[in-house]
């Protein structure tokens, strides 16, 4: 997957992450990384925080953002940024999907 130009997703699989959440690991390299993820209505996002830039785009769905101190309900269309070290996360209010895009590449997902 590093290292390529052009990708389907369709040739990706999905990561079942547990409790109504996958993922897909789009595309990456040592500075920039984009993942899809989805969400069955309920499922969590638990606040976390990590040294990356973060930017979250809405696919489908609907959620609850946190993102430090402030909360907002985010629909199709919609971004939040997540600062680095600052803690966030989400609440699916509506099944759906995000785009996430990470910099630099989130290590810790190619374990």
């Amino acid at each position: 997957m590093a290292g390529k130009i052009f990708f389907s997703e369709e040739d990706i699989a999905w990561q079942d992450l547990g409790a109504g959440v996958k993922r897909k690991i789009i595309s990456y390299n040592e500075q920039l990384m984009m993942v899809k993820v989805a969400f069955e209505k309920g499922a969590i996002g638990s606040l976390h925080h990590h040294y990356h830039t973060q930017m979250t785009y809405v696919i489908s769905g609907c959620f609850e953002v946190q993102v430090g101190e402030e909360k907002q309900i985010l629909k199709m269309g919609e971004v939040f940024y997540a600062p680095p070290n600052i803690m966030h996360g989400v609440v699916c209010i509506e099944a759906g999907e995000l785009l996430d895009v990470f910099s630099p590449m989130r290590e810790d997902f190619m374990k």
